[in-house]
């Protein structure tokens, strides 16, 4: 009787001391095991990843290089999700390296060549244009102007892509330019990017956007000779100076034909810069047909500012004012001497009849 006392506390015993040693070595483990989470050794496992789009249970999923027979491969479900995570994360961040595609693709878009890019003119209301589009949810624009196709070509079209900003499907890439419409180089070098991209051109009285030209230049530099002085070779002669560039530009007719070298006539959208300000919903509502939108800029976006003497944008939802271009947009002009405008008009008047009838549109300019 005794003995079997003391058998059986000696076996409950030897229990204890075992249960102990397992808690023990448990114990030891899930700290190792943590230990090596925390510095990193976890992440050494192939990383799955969750392919939401063809598994809507959230299955995991392995990359195609690796051979779904291979222990390393089995291994991956032992991976733990903070792993999985930070790969995800990794792999998103290394997606917007540059690559020869033409878009550059994560889960917030793709960065890709415009489709359709306002080229033109200085002056003539661009900036109006591109911000009212702006308010269009599915265009996309550059802020800045590029200047790709007339000074940074060398630069490649990988870097003018990376300028871009992102889109969603559906949505529309833009920029805006309006030098290039009168770059010799400049058509060629759009078409060799896309010959499907869509070109806007703003155009506007040649005279007054000449006067508005010499207005810009003479706020940055105050010392300008006077714009006859400018304009004419000979003010005796009454011969036009066409080297000037204020003057140059506004020969549409003769910067129209090099573009359509390269784009029928088609590829073209000619913007009034004189109906941008008197009906500047009208003129949208153009812009966004030819642009294949739905028409969403419309006459409730806009009201006309008085001091400014064009329209501004209505105050945006969330926005405390209204939104009207910066302060060098409606400068007052100087007075310009009537019988030198009268010259300068005649002067345009053929350049003008030869634009009205390649465009088959008469803006009226006459």
């Amino acid at each position: 009787m005794g003995c079997s006392k003391w058998r059986a506390a000696f076996n409950f015993g030897h229990l204890k001391v075992q249960s102990k040693l397992s808690v023990f070595f448990t114990m030891i483990i899930l700290f190792t095991y943590l230990f090596y989470c925390l510095n990193g050794y976890c992440d050494s496992l192939p990383r799955p990843v969750y392919n939401q789009q063809t598994d809507p249970h959230n299955k995991i999923t392995y990359n195609d290089e690796q051979d779904k027979s291979s222990p390393e491969r089995r291994g991956a479900h032992n991976a733990s999700p903070a792993s999985v995570v930070r790969e995800q994360l990794s792999d998103l961040s290394k997606s917007d390296a540059p690559s020869n595609n033409i878009s550059i693709a994560n889960s917030f878009g793709s960065k890709k060549f415009p489709q359709a890019i306002i080229i033109g003119v200085k002056k003539g209301g661009t900036r109006a244009l591109l911000e009212f589009l702006r308010i269009h949810p599915d265009v996309r624009a550059v802020g800045a102007e590029p200047h790709f196709f007339d000074r940074f070509y060398d630069k490649g079209l990988e870097w003018y892509r990376n300028l871009m900003p992102r889109t969603l499907e559906g949505q529309i890439t833009m920029e805006k330019t309006p030098s290039y419409f009168i770059t010799k180089e400049a058509p060629r070098r759009v078409f060799s990017m896309s010959r499907h991209t869509k070109l806007i051109v703003v155009v506007r009285d040649p005279v007054t956007r000449a006067v508005s030209d010499y207005t810009q230049t003479l706020s940055k530099s105050p010392g300008l000779p006077s714009f006859q002085n400018l304009a004419f070779r000979n003010a005796t002669t009454g011969l036009i100076d066409t080297s000037w560039s204020a003057v140059r530009i506004g020969i549409y007719a003769k910067h129209l034909e090099n573009w359509l070298r390269y784009f029928p006539l088609s590829s073209f959208l000619f913007v009034s810069g004189e109906r941008l300000v008197t009906d500047p919903a009208g003129e949208m509502g153009r812009v966004q047909d030819f642009l294949g939108l739905k028409r969403v800029v419309t006459d409730k976006h806009f009201y006309f500012n008085q001091t400014k003497g064009f329209p501004c944008l209505k105050k945006p939802e969330g926005s405390s004012r209204p939104r009207c271009l910066g302060k060098s947009k409606g400068r007052p002009h100087p007075q310009i001497p009537s019988g030198v405008l009268l010259r300068l008009r005649d002067f345009y008047r053929p350049f003008n009849l030869k634009f009205y009838q390649m465009t088959s549109h008469n803006f009226g300019w006459d």
